[in-house]
Parts: C-alpha cells; structure tokens; sequence
C-alpha cells in the first residue's frame, strides 16, 4: 500500500484507554489502590511486566547488539532476580546508537519501512551541549507517562479547577509539555504554560500569577528563587502572600526550607527523565520521593563497584522501565546520584522511597586531584544568608604552570551590599567542606545569567569548563 493510501492513524482509535488505567490507575485511583498494595502483590505485578519489557527488548536492534556483546541470549532473564545480571548502558551508547541509525537510534524499536501507521510523539532530553537526544513515543508510552505525572500532581496537592502555572521551557524538551498532559488529561487542574522566561519574562509570570489567582507553581528551583525576588524586589509583592498553596519541583540539593519561607508553601520534589517521565514523587509527608514501582525497577549501584548500595548510602541511578514499547529501559545508568531511604511512609504507601538527586556523576569536575560537584557547591552558597542562591562555576587554566582554578560567582542579595566579606566566607566554607581552595567573586544580582541562561532554559547551567577549549 502507498502512502498516500494508507489510512490516518486517529488517536483515540490508538489504545484501550480504560484497560490502561485500570493497568496503571491515574491520580487519587493510584492512591487508593496500587499505591497501598503489599509488597508480594507488587512484586508479582513487576515480575510479570518486566519479563514482558525483556520479551520486548529482546526485538529492538540496540538490545540485541548491546546484549550480544555481552554473550547474553534470549531466556537468560528469568526473573527481576536476575535484574543485576543485564549489561547497563549510558548516555554515550544512545548517542552511539544514534550514529548507527541516524537521526532517533536503533534504540527506537520502530521498522519506518515496514511498521503499521501510529501516531507518535518526539521530544527530547535537554540539549545543553550538542543537538538535543531525540525520544519517540507511542501512544502506549505517552499515555502511561502522563498517568504517572498525574499520579505525582494528585500526592503533591493539585485538584480539579486548581490553576497551576508551569514554568518549565515548552519545545523539543519534554518537561513543560508533558506536565501540560497530565494535567489537562488527568487532573482535572488547569495547567497555566507561561515556559520559562525567554517565553513569558518574569513580570509578566507574577502579573499573570496574581491576575488570574494561580494558586499551584511547577518550576525549577533556580527559577522558583529568580520569581519570588522579582515579585518582591521589583514589584513589590510578598510572594508568601499571592495565594499559592503548592510548589512542584526537582528539588536536587536546593533548599526546601528557604522556598518554602519564600512563597509561604510546601514545596514537593519529584524525579524523572525524557525517557521515563516520573519516576518518583514525594506525598505529603515530604519524607523521600515514592517510586513508581508498577512502572519501574530503580536500582541504587555503588560508584566504584557497581554492586547494589545498601538503604541510605549514595549510589548511581539505574533505571528499567516494565511499559515502554518503542524503546525500552533495561538497566539505564542514568548518572544521577540518589540513595534509597529505609522504612516505611507514614503516608500509608508501600512503595520504595529515594532520598532527593544530590548531583550527577558526569557533572563531576576533577579540580587538582579532587572531585567537585556543582550541587555541592550550589549547596554551600544557598545557605548564605548574604547570597540569592544564584551561582556558576568556571573553571580555566591559570598562571606559568597552568594550574586548574575554578571561581565560583554568587549574587549578592543587593547589589549595595559589600562584596568582599561574602567572598572571605564563601571561600572557606568551600575549603573545609570540599577539601579544595576555590575562588570566590561576589557580584549583584543578575549578573549570573548571561552563563546560566536562567531567564532562557529551564536546563540551568551551573560550570562553564573552559579548559575544554583552551
């Protein structure tokens, strides 16, 4: 059949949308099933899609090549037990596998010659260096990653009629749209797409914000931060006093307790990925993000040996998802840092709970034979009661013996404020908590964002690592 014969492949014809959510129960329905369910009951349920993830895996060309590499075959899966038996595979084999089969990857298990017609959906990862990772969806897999946010909406508060304002970039990267999904598909809510600021500049966001009664913000922490001054340094509004009853973010090492103090209300952490969506969230305990556990196996691995960490201890992301048909998770090293707390939720759920993403494993910067994380730094100067919480990084090659020097640039909270106590303090507090001498330059507030991009991404920059290019 040609193509200009072949019938249009309509949405709604696409999928058995009530056998999905009866799969994978949406919002309060979450709550009051799959989210109390015993431990054995949901082992069960993730045993026998996981087994069907690797059936399906099993089918899609980078797997097989990934797989075979290793000397695995077909069958040697049996069970989520034999889970730490699978390769992992990072970022830089997706990249590989899109210099293979250009320009979406073998990892996309979808024939363009031969497939039945679907209505699919591209977005991407964030892109901060190079072309953006391209994902495809089909409706299967967008659908339960929209159930899955809508899950993280209902825990985190947002109700039918609630205006939530999101403040996340709208384009090829998937967080802004994806939310707009979940809301308006599951919630009942009525999702608000300002973007970020290069879309809707910072006082038209409070302008909007106050006009139309948003009462529920979905930002990034930096952004959060950058909002709340502007509503009350420039417009004179007390951001604890616009009437907002929820803040949605991913927390990573920001602080909660400083947001909360500024616009007056819980702030809730989530964490996800362009190729998974949500993957857990935190309820209203606020006491570790709650894993989706009918939709994902989460494994902690240690850094150095990549043997499952114990509760508590630090470890790298891996992440396996038990629903995604055009291309499958099997064990992705996601490079982000989290641990798994011990114990169970007051909240009444059953499911595991990661404690907050304190940074990533390739945003590491090796300065004079010690490890820096970003966050680490970002940490540091958020608790300076003289500092916005705005920072970057930059590292360069110094004097006659090229010396690596990384300077940190913090905005002042005024830029009357007198700079250089700030910089004497900043810079040893880094000493005693990293090990490292970094140097400190204290500037007005603002003046971070031309290397940030604050007021242009939601895909903050926090290290501009120019002996990349010297």
């Amino acid at each position: 059949m040609t193509a200009s014969a072949q019938a249009a492949p309509y949405y709604h014809r696409s999928l058995d949308f009530e056998a999905l959510c009866k799969s994978y129960p949406p919002a309060g329905d979450y709550l009051q099933t799959v989210h109390a369910m015993s431990r054995d009951e949901l082992r069960s349920v993730q045993e026998s899609r996981f087994l069907a993830q690797m059936k399906r895996a099993w089918q899609v060309p980078f797997f097989q090549h990934h797989w075979g590499k290793a000397g695995m075959q077909p069958g040697d899966v049996r069970s989520l037990e034999d889970l730490a038996r699978i390769p992992p595979y990072t970022v830089h084999d997706l990249r590989a596998s899109i210099e293979r089969a250009p320009p979406f990857g073998d990892h996309i298990g979808i024939d363009w010659e031969t497939a039945d017609p679907m209505p699919l959906l591209l977005q991407t990862s964030g892109g901060t260096t190079g072309l953006p990772r391209p994902m495809i969806y089909t409706p299967q897999d967008r659908e339960t990653m929209n159930i899955l946010s809508s899950r993280r909406l209902w825990m985190q508060g947002v109700r039918p009629f609630d205006r939530v304002q999101v403040a996340l970039t709208l384009g090829l990267a998937n967080g802004g749209l994806l939310g707009r999904e979940a809301l308006w598909k599951y919630s009942g809510a009525i999702p608000i797409m300002t973007g970020s600021g290069v879309v809707t500049p910072t006082r038209r966001q409070i302008e909007i914000l106050k006009a139309w009664g948003t009462n529920v913000l979905v930002a990034f922490p930096a952004y959060l931060r950058h909002m709340a001054l502007v509503a009350r340094d420039e417009l004179g509004l007390e951001p604890s006093r616009l009437g907002i009853k929820a803040v949605l973010t991913h927390l990573g090492v920001d602080s909660r307790e400083r947001l909360e103090e500024l616009w007056g209300a819980p702030v809730y952490d989530c964490y996800g990925t362009n190729e998974c969506g949500a993957i857990a969230a935190d309820c209203e305990q606020r006491t570790g993000m709650h894993v989706f556990e009918d939709a994902f196996a989460v494994e902690i691995a240690d850094q150095e040996s990549m043997k499952p960490a114990a509760p508590g201890e630090k470890g790298t992301v891996f992440l396996t998802t038990l629903f995604k048909y055009a291309a499958p998770v099997i064990r992705f090293d996601s490079g982000d840092v989290s641990a798994m707390l011990a114990g169970n939720c007051a909240c009444g759920g059953t499911h595991m709970r990661m404690d907050r993403i304190f940074g990533r494993n390739d945003g590491m910067i090796k300065l004079r034979g010690v490890n820096v994380f970003p966050e680490a730094v970002g940490a540091i100067v958020d608790r300076h009661a003289n500092c916005n919480g705005e920072y970057v990084c930059l590292v360069e090659r110094k004097g006659a013996a090229d010396d690596d020097e990384m300077t940190v640039l913090v905005e002042k909270i005024a830029p009357e404020l007198e700079g250089q106590g700030i910089e004497q303090e900043l810079a040893l507090r880094f000493r005693e908590a990293l090990g490292v001498k970094l140097v400190v330059k204290a500037v007005g507030p603002g003046e971070t964002e031309s290397y940030t991009g604050l007021n242009r991404t939601s895909k903050i920059k926090r290290v501009i690592d120019r002996r990349k290019s010297a």
